[in-house]
C-alpha cells in the first residue's frame, strides 16, 4: 500500500471514529456486521421479563429519539356504538422481519418493522361486541415456529384468541388461516364449557407457546354470580387444534365433596380464572399461570374451598397439565386481589448462596413481590404469615393471616390510612377526605368488606396490575409502576340489593353477586375536586435490588395533566396501567399514565431523561427490536387509551434518526 492510500485509509479510519464519538454510543458505531437482528418473539419477551440486551439508545442519545412511523387501525370505539369502549392494551412481537399485532376488534396485522406499512390484514369478523364495565381488549398475539425448519405454509403460525372465544391460528406469512387448525384454522373456546354468556367468557391475553402446545386461560365476568363459567386452563395442539390437556382449577378434596353437583358438565362453575398474560420455562417443562378468584369475588363465605388455587402462582406440567406447585399470594381472597401479573423468571442469588437458583418473581395487586424458586415454588426469602383484620360481614370466613414478603417488603405504603394521611388538592379538599374516611372502616392492608363499607388500599386495580414487572437479568434489577389509589367496598342484603335495581356505571359501580347473601357497592375514595384522598404519588415507579431487597430509588409517575385544567400539571404521579420496559443501556421506557407521555428514565438513577407527547395513553407495555443485520433499535408502543382515557388506535415506533 503506497504512502497516499495509507493516509486515506487514516483518515476514514479517524472519521468514523469521530462519527462513533459524537453519537454518544459505542454501539451505533459499530460496523453494521457487529449488529445484528434482535427478535421480540414472545408476550413479555423473553423470561417474561420485559428486557431488551439491545443498548444503540442510551442515556447520552435518548433525547434525539423521533418518531420513526404510526400505524393507525382505525379499531377503536367509545361505547356509544355497536362495540364497547376499546382500550389498546397491545405488546406486539417482532420476528423473521416482521411485526404482528392485534387489535381490539380482533384484527391482526402484519407490519414492515421498520416502515410500519402493511403486509396482511387478518378480520375475524368478530360478532361479540359488547362488554358491559369491561373494555374491548386484545393484549396480543403468539408465535410457532416449526422445529424442523420447514418452510411449508404454516409453518410459521400466529395463534391469538377472540372475543368469539374463538382460539385462531394464521400462517404468519400470508395471513390466511391454517386449515389443518380445528375448523378451518379456528377452535372454538366455548366447547365444553357451561353457562356462558357470550360476553362472558374469552380470552384478553395471549396463549403462551411451549413445544407444540398453545396454553390459554379467559376472562370471566367478576361479581355478577357465582355460577360463572369454569377457569380452566387447556393446551391445544398447534398444529392440529386438539384439545392436548386441560386443568380445571379445584383440588382433589373439593372436585370428591362436589362430584354430584358437577353432573353432566366437564368443569366446576365459579373456579378461579387465568386472564393474565402466562409465562413458561420451556427447559423445566413447567407454564406458570397466576388465577384470578372464584365468584363471588368479594364474599367467600360459601365457597367450601373452591378458592384452593385462587389468588395464586401455579407450575403446571406443560406435557400434562399436572399440577407441579402452588403458592398462594392471597388466602381466601374477599378483596378481588386476583394475580394479575405475568410470572418473570430471573437467576437469583439468595443470602449465602454461591450457585443461582432458577427464581420467579410474582408481582401483586397489593404491591408484593413474592421470590420463588421456580421448580419448586418454595420462597427463596422469608415470607411472613401476619395476623389481619377480622370481623367480616355475617357468613364469613376469612382467613386470620395472609402472607408478606420480607425481601423485598412490601413496595405499597402506607398499609393503613389514616387522616393524617388525607390528601387533596387544597386544604378544604383535604379536610373532606379527612370527613370521607371517617364514614368507614380502614384497619389497613385486607380490611374485609363490610356492610358500613371498608377502605380497599390499594384498591382491586393495585398496586400493580397485568402491566407487571421488568428485570434485568445481569444488574439483577427489578423496576415496576404501581396505582396508589384507595376505594370503598360496601356490601349489601340481598333482598336490599335487589330492590335497588342499581344500573352498572362508573365511579359508584353496583355488582350483583347473584346466587350469594349479598351485592356490591364499590367506588373510589376521591376529593370533593375529584383528587385521590389517599397520598401521593398517586402512581410509582420504583427500582428494587434483588439480591439485597432494598428499594434503590423511588419516584412519581405521570402528572396531572389531563386530569386537571392547566397550569394545574403537577407531578403528583397519576393512575397507570401498562408496564416497562428495560434495555441493557440502562434505560427504562413506559408509557402507562393518564398524562399521555412516553418517557425514558435512567435505571442508576431514576432521573427522566425524555419524554414524547402521544395522541392518546399509553396503557401497554413497550417492545423494543431491530429488524435486520445493520439496522435501528426501535421502540415501540401501543397508544389507545383506556377506561379513563380517550379511545384510540395508534402504534407508535421511536427510533434514532438515520447514520
Amino acid at each position: 500500500m503506497n504512502r497516499t492510500r495509507c493516509l486515506q485509509a487514516l483518515l476514514l479510519w479517524l472519521l468514523w471514529c469521530l462519527g462513533g464519538c459524537q453519537n454518544g454510543t459505542g454501539v451505533d458505531s459499530d460496523p453494521a456486521a457487529e449488529r445484528p437482528p434482535q427478535e421480540w418473539t414472545t408476550y413479555g419477551g423473553d423470561n417474561a421479563a420485559s428486557y431488551s440486551p439491545l443498548s444503540d439508545i442510551n442515556g447520552n442519545n435518548v433525547d434525539s429519539l423521533e418518531v420513526a412511523w404510526t400505524h393507525r387501525s382505525g379499531d377503536y370505539a367509545d361505547g356509544s356504538g355497536d362495540w364497547g369502549f376499546t382500550s389498546l392494551q397491545v405488546s406486539p412481537l417482532m420476528a423473521d422481519g416482521t411485526l404482528y399485532y392485534c387489535t381490539p376488534f380482533g384484527r391482526v396485522f402484519a407490519l414492515d418493522p421498520e416502515t410500519g406499512g402493511e403486509r396482511w390484514t387478518f378480520n375475524p369478523g368478530i360478532e361479540n361486541r359488547h362488554s358491559g364495565m369491561y373494555p374491548v381488549v386484545c393484549r396480543g398475539v403468539a408465535l410457532w415456529r416449526d422445529p424442523a425448519g420447514s418452510e411449508d405454509s404454516c409453518s410459521r403460525r400466529i395463534i391469538y384468541g377472540t372475543r368469539d372465544a374463538e382460539l385462531i391460528a394464521l400462517d404468519a406469512s400470508t395471513g390466511r388461516p391454517c386449515d389443518d387448525f380445528g375448523d378451518s384454522g379456528r377452535v372454538q373456546l366455548k366447547e365444553g364449557i357451561e353457562g356462558a354468556r357470550p360476553w362472558e367468557y374469552y380470552p384478553t391475553s395471549p396463549p403462551y407457546i411451549i413445544g407444540d402446545l398453545a396454553v390459554i386461560g379467559a376472562m370471566v365476568p367478576d361479581n355478577e354470580r357465582t355460577d360463572v363459567p369454569s377457569g380452566v386452563v387447556r393446551a391445544f395442539d398447534v398444529r392440529s387444534g386438539q384439545l392436548a390437556w386441560a386443568w380445571d382449577p379445584v383440588s382433589d378434596d373439593y372436585r370428591e365433596r362436589h362430584r354430584d353437583e358437577l353432573g353432566g358438565t366437564r368443569y366446576h362453575l365459579g373456579t378461579p380464572n387465568v386472564w393474565a398474560p402466562i409465562s413458561g420455562d420451556p427447559s423445566a417443562g413447567l407454564v406458570f399461570v397466576p388465577t384470578g378468584n372464584p365468584s363471588s369475588d368479594l364474599y367467600g363465605g360459601d365457597r367450601d374451598g373452591i378458592d384452593y388455587y385462587g389468588s395464586s402462582v401455579v407450575a403446571l406440567d406443560a406435557a400434562t397439565g399436572a399440577v407441579r406447585w402452588r403458592f398462594q399470594t392471597v388466602h381466601h381472597d374477599v378483596w378481588d386481589y386476583d394475580v394479575a401479573a405475568q410470572p418473570a423468571l430471573v437467576d437469583l442469588y439468595p443470602e449465602g448462596e454461591k450457585s443461582p437458583r432458577r427464581g420467579l418473581a410474582q408481582a401483586t395487586k397489593m404491591g408484593h413481590i413474592f421470590l420463588l424458586d421456580r421448580l419448586s415454588g418454595e420462597p427463596l426469602y422469608p415470607v411472613e404469615e401476619r395476623p389481619v383484620p377480622q370481623r367480616g360481614v355475617p357468613g364469613e370466613q376469612l382467613s386470620p393471616t395472609q402472607p408478606f414478603p420480607t425481601h423485598p417488603s412490601s413496595l405499597h405504603l402506607p398499609e393503613r390510612l389514616t387522616a393524617d394521611d388525607m390528601d387533596g388538592f387544597a386544604w378544604f379538599d383535604r379536610r373532606a377526605c379527612q370527613r370521607e374516611l371517617a364514614k368507614y372502616r380502614s384497619d389497613g392492608m385486607f380490611t374485609p368488606p363490610t356492610l358500613e363499607g371498608s377502605v380497599l388500599y390499594p384498591a382491586t386495580t393495585g398496586g400493580i396490575n397485568w402491566g407487571g414487572v421488568s428485570i434485568d437479568p445481569v444488574e439483577r434489577m427489578l423496576y415496576v409502576n404501581q396505582m396508589h389509589m384507595a376505594s370503598v367496598v360496601q356490601l349489601i342484603p340481598r333482598q336490599e340489593y335487589d330492590a335497588l335495581n342499581p344500573s352498572p356505571g362508573y365511579p359508584l359501580e353496583h355488582y350483583p353477586m347473584s346466587g350469594s347473601p349479598y351485592g356490591v357497592r364499590r367506588f373510589p375514595l376521591l376529593s370533593p375536586l375529584g383528587a385521590p384522598c389517599n397520598p401521593r404519588p398517586w402512581g410509582s415507579l420504583t427500582a428494587v435490588d434483588l439480591d439485597s431487597g432494598e428499594i434503590r430509588w423511588r419516584r412519581p409517575l405521570g402528572t396531572t395533566r389531563g386530569q386537571a385544567p392547566w397550569p394545574l400539571w403537577l407531578e403528583t404521579g397519576s393512575p397507570n396501567t401498562g408496564g416497562p420496559l428495560v434495555t441493557a443501556s440502562g434505560l427504562l421506557f413506559i408509557g402507562a399514565t393518564t398524562d399521555r407521555y412516553f418517557r425514558a428514565f435512567d435505571t442508576d438513577s431514576g432521573e427522566q431523561l425524555w419524554r414524547a407527547d402521544l395522541p392518546f395513553t399509553a396503557n401497554a407495555t413497550p417492545i423494543s427490536y431491530r429488524a435486520r443485520h445493520g439496522g435501528r433499535q426501535y421502540v415501540v408502543i401501543a397508544a389507545g387509551g383506556h377506561g379513563w382515557s380517550e379511545p384510540g388506535d395508534a402504534i407508535i415506533a421511536f427510533a434514532l434518526p438515520p447514520e
